[in-house]
């Protein structure tokens, strides 16, 4: 739930109750056991899934530089499902893109793609990314691939 209002706090640009939030959810989740399986692991909360919301929360207040600071310590594997782990992909693009460095963007871009395609081809946000990057970098490594991989794009 802090997760979530953190997010929703950035997202209205409340930057102190996102901080705050986020940062309570960084302190409880490093009080919980580690999961352990089982059927209902996919749901649990990890400093992993923290750190990922903490990587939305970051770039929502355009923090670009700490958002991809943020995203840097999470491994794929640490996060259960394929529709996470596109997310940190997304999210990472979201952050590298808003910072300027289009190759990094399009790289996370393909990253989401090949773990969950829907995370990059039904996001309208992502698809806009998509759209910016073959327009204005076109010849930046990735783009081409990651342009075809998603079709017709929005610009």
């Amino acid at each position: 739930m802090l997760c979530t209002v953190a997010y929703a706090a950035a997202r209205a640009d409340d930057r102190d109750l996102a901080l705050e939030a986020i940062r309570d959810a960084e302190r409880a989740a490093s009080l919980l056991p580690e999961p352990g399986g089982g059927p209902r692991s996919t749901f649990r909360v990890t400093p992993a899934s923290v750190a990922l919301y903490k990587v939305g929360v970051l770039w929502a207040l355009g923090d670009s530089g700490a958002a991809v600071h943020a995203g840097a310590g999470i491994r794929p594997g640490q996060l259960p499902t394929a529709e996470r782990r596109g997310r940190l992909h997304t999210d990472m693009a979201r952050a590298w893109w808003q910072w300027g460095k289009p190759e990094e963007a399009a790289l996370a871009l393909l990253a989401a793609h090949r773990e969950a395609p829907s995370e990059v081809c039904d996001r309208a946000g992502i698809r806009a990314i998509v759209g910016s990057l073959a327009e204005r970098h076109s010849r930046t490594a990735g783009v081409r691939e990651l342009t075809q991989l998603v079709g017709a794009v929005d610009g």
